[in-house]
């Protein structure tokens, strides 16, 4: 009896202190966060590698730190590599990330609609459709601006001035064949000008285009409200239009509401290179969707004032196929391609 009693005693301390160390090894896995939040799980990603083909400060590059930014925030990838080619709306850029991202699964372009149009009025060996999608993201509507000392004081006055001489009327904007110059091009169109008579001033990105219209050297320019935001608010440039369905200020009238017909945001998102399986693709769709659940990204969307263009895997492919038919279309209808 006194031996079972032993053994029953020793089975009882033992099971305490495997509870007790159980207990232990479940606090130390609890490392605690700033704020009181338990650690996040296992990254999906040791690393991801961002490959922007365009150069750093415009809109393509602001969507692709954004993403750096929030998943490494929210725990989704342990470290993150930035990439930016720039050059001719994306086109300079793509063929480098087919050849060398090819069959890597850690890889993720940003690009949007200026490539598009860009690739098609280029006439280049490669767009869009070569690259697989994975999710569009974002939206955003272009502003047209002038400096604050201009003559021109709202849209009328610039639609007047591009009806009676449009050469005179020197636009910046991004990459020619984008979303900029497709826009001025269906506004020439609208008051019975030809777009081939624009006098559009490419530039690599919303950055260039606003260094030139705040320096004197073009007399309007056009691109995205996140990229003329902060020079807007401070006074030093006049909105004139945005080219949305919704006005983004109470004083900025849409382009619909001034008598042009044209309603043309921006979109912008990621996709990845050739030769990636379908659990590879899926994983970094899986990726995307995870990071745009984060109370982080709709933080992000709010700051920059873009809009949720959610659209992920085949739904965004689908989508694509019909941007790129429409766009060729309408840069043929305003003899841009």
């Amino acid at each position: 009896m006194r031996s079972g009693g032993r053994i029953e005693k020793m089975e009882t301390s033992m099971n305490n202190r495997r509870q007790m160390l159980q207990a232990a090894l479940a606090l130390t896995s609890l490392a605690v966060a700033p704020g009181g939040a338990a650690a996040r799980a296992e990254a999906l990603y040791p690393s991801l590698r961002l490959f922007i083909p365009a150069n750093p400060g415009g809109g393509w590059d602001g969507l692709g730190r954004a993403i750096e930014h929030v998943v490494r925030r929210a725990g989704l990838v342990d470290a993150v590599q930035v990439e930016n080619v720039g050059g001719a709306g994306g086109t300079v850029g793509l063929p480098r990330f087919l050849t060398q991202y090819r069959n890597r699964p850690e890889g993720l372009m940003v690009a949007g609609s200026v490539m598009v149009g860009a690739a098609i009025a280029n006439k280049s060996a490669a767009g869009v459709l070569d690259v697989a999608p994975v999710a569009r993201l974002t939206e955003e509507v272009s502003v047209l601006v002038v400096p604050p000392d201009s003559p021109i004081t709202d849209i009328r006055g610039l639609l007047d001035r591009l009806k009676s001489n449009p050469g005179a009327v020197s636009v910046a904007g991004g990459s020619a064949g984008g979303t900029e110059h497709i826009t001025l091009g269906l506004m020439l169109k609208a008051q019975g000008r030809s777009a081939r008579e624009a006098s559009y001033v490419a530039y690599s990105g919303g950055g260039p285009a606003q260094a030139a219209v705040l320096g004197g050297q073009v007399v309007a320019a056009i691109s995205g409200i996140s990229e003329f935001g902060e020079q807007i608010r401070a006074g030093r440039l006049r909105a004139l239009a945005t080219t949305g369905e919704r006005r983004v200020g109470p004083d900025v009238p849409t382009l619909k509401e001034s008598g042009v017909d044209v309603a043309l945001p921006t979109w912008r998102g990621v996709f990845c290179a050739p030769g990636l399986s379908a659990p590879q693709k899926a994983a970094l769709v899986s990726l995307m969707e995870r990071m745009h659940e984060t109370p982080e990204w709709r933080e992000i969307l709010a700051q920059r004032g873009w809009d949720d263009a959610w659209l992920p895997g085949e739904a965004f492919g689908r989508f694509l196929a019909r941007e790129v038919a429409e766009t060729t279309a309408v840069l043929k209808d305003i003899g841009l391609a």
